[in-house]
């Protein structure tokens, strides 16, 4: 037996459209901030004629672009489930998080290439005092849209958009390079720039590894064990409930859904039972945060008979699951 609780499904799908449309907010607010940067930054490029700055703000420009496959899946996220794709349209942030994810990486080989041509090819770098603000411009910029954007992405559990803010945080050690490169070459040393760039593509190989990890966990998904511990909780305050027979919780997008199996008395009446089931439900989606549906599967207790110390040795048993990779 099972169903879907129906009573707090409407606030609930309301809830997950304000947090679709937080994402996109938090998307187009960050990537006006960038465009404002890359700006300003092309602005010292034709007074200062630096390479080396003209690099970094194709480079900023070029990688703010990922948060436009990111806006698609939070658009199509948002579109109702069909009858062919039954869970909705969620997973597309897992696509965009994989293609953010291969974006770092491309950065970070792009960053080495880069700074090894530097190493062998020495260039000296010009009007040093216009490089040097722009880099700071450059880094400012990235790091207050990483900021706002892993934020959000926190808020309302897009791991997509934690990887754009992680990502945005690699373009400011990129634009910070700059900074201290031209810091070095005021000083003489012809070697800062190559060897500062070699140091922030270790930094991006850093930001690259939280990234992976943050969209390969929702892809193979997985949930904070905490969560389970507090829905398991959750539906054995729930008098009639004898037992828990089964539990798992799954990211879809940045909603989460819920599968559980209830013990129930086998002598409750089809309706009793039915009751029992829309509860656990309506308690999971109130109790578990952003939570937005709940499929409960109810079974008969084939041990009616059981004593309350008998009952209690099953609660504590239920406890003793297996630790989460």
């Amino acid at each position: 037996m099972s169903g879907f609780h129906s009573h707090a499904s409407s606030n609930k799908v309301d809830s997950a459209l304000e947090s679709s449309r937080e994402g996109l907010r938090a998307l187009w607010i960050s990537l006006a901030a960038l465009g404002v940067t890359a700006a300003l930054q092309a602005l010292i490029v034709v007074l200062s004629g630096s390479v080396a700055l003209l690099g970094d703000t194709v480079h900023n420009v070029a990688d703010a672009l990922t948060a436009v496959p990111l806006a698609i899946a939070f658009w199509l996220g948002r579109r109702a489930a069909t009858r062919a794709y039954t869970y909705g349209f969620g997973r597309g942030e897992d696509l965009a998080g994989i293609l953010i994810v291969a974006v770092i990486a491309a950065s970070a080989v792009a960053s080495a290439l880069f700074a090894i041509d530097r190493l062998l090819s020495p260039q000296s770098i010009t009007h040093l005092p216009w490089v040097a603000a722009a880099g700071l411009i450059g880094f400012a910029g990235n790091e207050l849209v990483a900021r706002y954007r892993i934020t959000v992405g926190r808020r309302i559990g897009s791991a997509a958009l934690v990887a754009d803010g992680l990502h945005a945080r690699t373009d400011g050690y990129t634009s910070l390079a700059v900074v201290l490169a031209a810091g070095g070459a005021a000083l003489g040393w012809s070697w800062a720039d190559p060897v500062i760039g070699l140091a922030i593509t270790a930094a991006i190989a850093f930001v690259l590894k939280d990234a992976a990890r943050e969209v390969y966990h929702r892809v193979m998904d997985r949930v904070d064990p905490s969560l389970v511990d507090d829905a398991e909780h959750t539906l054995r305050t729930i008098p009639g409930i004898r037992d828990i027979s089964g539990l798992r919780l799954r990211w879809i997008g940045h909603q989460l859904h819920a599968e559980a199996g209830i013990v129930v008395d086998a002598r409750l009446s089809l309706l009793a039972a039915h009751e029992l089931a829309a509860d656990a439900e309506h308690h999971l989606t109130h109790h578990i945060p952003r939570l937005t549906s709940a499929t409960v599967h109810v079974d008969p207790d084939t041990h009616p008979g059981d004593t309350h110390h008998e009952h209690l040795a099953h609660h504590r048993h239920s406890h003793h699951h297996p630790s989460p990779a």
